[in-house]
């Protein structure tokens, strides 16, 4: 693609795009961006003499060498051209934002349209997955250039439906820009990575950006309706213009009328088009009631059909590190991974669980260090009055000291078990437990790796769990 044909200005072959000028060939546009750390005004001259045909930076950055595309918000300007280059995209796209759920949504949501007989893919967390492979990203929103090389990717590949999660942070440093976004669905909304929005509500103003700059203008969009927020985000979604649907209780599309647990999942009672339906779901936990009927609000918003749609619904697979059952210890309890890493996530996570508890529940968790510092005593209040014996250990302390991520967890549950290793707290609680108890692992879910320091070290939490319980 001509530059000039691309930007409307400039002369020249675009090869590709960049925002990392170690990673500059020539005939790309390179992305110069202020970054918290780095500032990536200052590695042009180095961009432009490894081939870079245009640098889109600030208006004030300083380009010799090579065409200086100008933008007050040049990460909105890159994504922009970038988007042009890389198309084009699957037919249908949708994207989900909320502080929890996103994960379980888009596969999900993924898992319904494959039944329907689609090529469907997810993006986020859990990388890319398709129904024939699994390809980590390491990020839940990749950057703006891996994310769409990857969405063009799946078209090649014959995939013509994707549903993708949109980070604070994605949206916030527009990193999913540029494609069309036929629906957008949200999950809902509690503290998190204040360590990096500040507040509460610049945090919350980063996810109405989904629905108020990235969804298409005649786009839709699905809200789960028991949020505190979700009014609000309907309505400034309705205002933007968007056709707004909502799931849960009293729901415009789906209204779950009822919810009962059983051994190996839970009967929802559902309302649609005015017809009453009983689903047999089977997955734990109240939550994953709400990740489904959001998952299903996409698919019907987007062309599914319901019928297709609710028989799928009854044949959904579990989630990796989603309330994932990763071994039943020799007493008979059985021990659960789950990614909750805030405390609404945890006690989401306990509620689920709790309606299967016998005996006691066990939960174990930790704090990630260099993020929000203030949620650590909240988790920990929330884990003790909802658990029956609390295990605080590590999680990723990162650069901070362990030892002092587990005092502030511990500085709102007073009555705690503190376990520094993660596998010994771990095994600690597998010895402990009874025929009877339910032993959740918290805070890491799917990852594969622990931070300790600069050091990054092969764990598992299921494999863990299932080593310590042969």
């Amino acid at each position: 693609m001509r530059l000039e044909e691309l930007a409307g200005t400039g002369t020249g072959e675009v090869t590709g795009f960049a925002i990392d000028h170690r990673m500059v060939e020539i005939g790309n546009v390179f992305g110069a961006f202020r970054g918290s750390v780095r500032n990536g005004e200052d590695f042009i001259p180095a961009a432009v003499e490894r081939g870079a045909v245009a640098v889109i930076a600030r208006p004030e950055a300083r380009v010799e060498g090579a065409l200086h595309i100008a933008d007050a918000e040049p990460r909105r300007r890159f994504a922009e051209l970038a988007a042009r280059f890389f198309a084009p995209y699957p037919e249908v796209t949708v994207a989900v934002t909320g502080t929890n759920g996103k994960t379980s949504t888009v596969e999900m949501t993924r898992q319904l349209w494959r039944m329907a007989g689609h090529r469907s893919a997810s993006v986020g967390t859990l990388g890319v997955t398709t129904a024939d492979d699994q390809v980590k990203t390491g990020l839940t929103t990749p950057d703006i250039v891996t994310f769409l090389h990857n969405m063009a990717g799946l078209k090649k590949l014959g995939v013509s439906h994707v549903a993708y999660e949109a980070s604070s942070h994605g949206l916030d440093q527009y990193r999913t820009e540029g494609l069309p976004v036929r629906a957008a669905a949200f999950t809902n909304f509690s503290r998190d990575h204040l360590d990096y929005h500040g507040t509460m509500e610049a945090y919350f103003e980063a996810k109405l950006a989904l629905f108020e700059r990235v969804v298409d203008a005649d786009g839709a969009a699905v809200v789960w309706s028991g949020d505190p927020k979700s009014a609000e985000v309907a309505e400034r979604a309705r205002r933007r213009g968007l056709r707004v649907e909502t799931v849960g209780p009293g729901g415009s599309l789906i209204e779950l009328v009822s919810q009962i647990p059983s051994p190996l999942g839970q009967t929802l009672q559902l309302t649609h088009a005015g017809k009453s339906h009983t689903l047999k779901l089977p997955l734990i936990g109240a939550y994953q009631a709400a990740n489904v009927l959001t998952a299903a609000g996409l698919v019907l918003v987007t062309g599914g059909e319901w019928a297709a749609t609710f028989a799928g619904m009854g044949r959904l697979a579990p989630v990796r590190g989603r309330l994932e059952r990763a071994v039943i210890t020799r007493a008979g309890a059985p021990v659960y991974v789950d990614y909750a890493h805030t405390p609404d996530a945890i006690e989401a996570a306990i509620a689920a669980l709790r309606p299967h508890v016998e005996g006691r529940l066990i939960t174990l968790f930790g704090a990630g260090g260099d993020r929000d510092e203030g949620k650590r005593p909240e988790m920990g209040a929330v884990a003790a009055r909802l658990s029956d014996l609390v295990i605080v250990t590590d999680d990723n302390p990162r650069s901070e000291d362990p030892a002092a991520i587990r005092a502030e967890v511990l500085a709102g549950a007073p009555g705690a078990r503190e376990i520094g290793g993660r596998r010994d707290a771990i095994a600690a609680a597998i010895a402990e437990a009874r025929g009877g108890d339910i032993i959740l692992l918290a805070g890491k879910g799917h990852e594969t790796v622990q931070i300790i320091g600069e050091q990054t070290l092969p764990f598992d939490d299921a494999q863990v769990a299932r080593e310590c319980a042969a």
